[in-house]
């Protein structure tokens, strides 16, 4: 006796009108299956707790509906190091539209999937589309990108619609608007060492504030001019104060890997933790590394997002130092 095809044994099996929408169902599992399958999942190591996350996220994402991290956190992640994953994320979710509207209005242009991820510490390009994803689902977001359907690299960044969001304006403007001629505000961070940096005991001193996170690449371009920077001029009166944003970024590394890099570059400065208080009194860093230039009277005279080659940075701590030494009453 011919053997009985899958769809025949259904039909005998079901009862009449039960065969078209299980089929239909299984048609539909079916296709999304191999959605999955061909989807830009992150391509890195299985088991990496980031990546199911990132997978996750990206297989549950329903148009116009909010990825809800409440329910991720309470339901669906565990384990701790998912836990410590999902805040990452969740960080790099509020800040992305900061960055992308002070890296438009520094560049004139979008910034690429790659150097996204980079800003973020994310892993690839491909994690970095799935934030985007997110946010191009949930209608509580405002509709401030546009990007290119095959590449799905950002083509156009609506800074306006950004700057009149409610949740990002106050912070857009502040950063836009520019910090030079302005008071610093006060920080007291704790360091690496256990001592606490108070920027009120650095009054008299040219101060470069200097923000960043471990692994962040054009940080670590950064890293060795102010290493020389620092040694040439601290008996002018000039300090590098490197306030490291892994804790506030949520990102993994511990102390140890700091106290690694700050050996291996030789770092001959203060390195202290960048705290939530002193992120939000400084407009809430978007673009790594961020720096500030402050005078010997507390006002930022100089203030950078992005890389910023040496020389340009000598430049602008000589004409400081001197300012300073001008301004300070005879006899002090």
């Amino acid at each position: 006796m011919k053997p009985l095809s899958f769809v025949s044994a259904l039909r005998r099996a079901l009862r009449p009108g039960m065969l078209g929408p299980l089929l239909v169902a299984v048609t539909v599992l079916a296709f999304a299956a191999r959605a999955r399958k061909s989807s830009a999942a992150v391509p890195v190591q299985a088991g990496d707790a980031e990546t199911r996350v990132l997978n996750y996220i990206l297989d549950h994402l329903s148009p116009r509906e909010p990825v809800l991290i409440s329910d991720l956190y309470n339901k669906v992640f565990q384990d701790p190091e998912e836990r410590k994953a999902l805040d990452k994320l969740y960080n790099a979710f509020f800040r992305i539209p900061l960055f992308l509207a002070e890296y438009q209005q520094k560049f004139g242009s979008p910034p690429n999937l790659k150097t996204i991820a980079q800003q973020f510490d994310l892993r690839t390009p491909e994690a970095a589309d799935v934030l985007l994803r997110v946010m191009e689902s949930d209608p509580r977001v405002p509709r401030f990108l546009t990007r290119d359907p095959k590449s799905g690299e950002i083509t156009r960044v609506d800074v306006e619609m950004i700057r009149n969001d409610p949740r990002f304006g106050q912070e857009v403007v502040r950063r836009l608007s520019g910090w030079e001629g302005k008071p610093a505000p006060q920080f007291r961070l704790a360091g690496l060492d256990g001592r606490d940096v108070d920027s009120a005991t650095l009054r008299r001193k040219v101060v470069l504030l200097y923000v960043w996170f471990t692994g962040c690449p054009p940080c670590m371009k950064e890293t060795p001019g102010l290493v020389k920077l620092e040694r040439a001029l601290s008996k002018n009166g000039f300090t590098v104060i490197a306030a490291n944003a892994d804790r506030l970024l949520g990102l993994g590394y511990d102390d140890r890997v700091r106290e690694r890099y700050i050996r291996e570059q030789q770092i001959n400065f203060a390195v202290v933790h960048w705290t939530k208080d002193s992120d939000a009194a400084y407009g809430r860093i978007a673009i790594f590394p961020t720096l500030f230039l402050i005078d010997g009277q507390g006002i930022v005279v100089r203030h950078w997002a992005g890389f910023v080659d040496p020389e340009e940075l000598r430049r602008a701590v000589l004409e400081a130092l001197a300012s300073s030494q001008v301004a300070r009453p005879a006899g002090r």
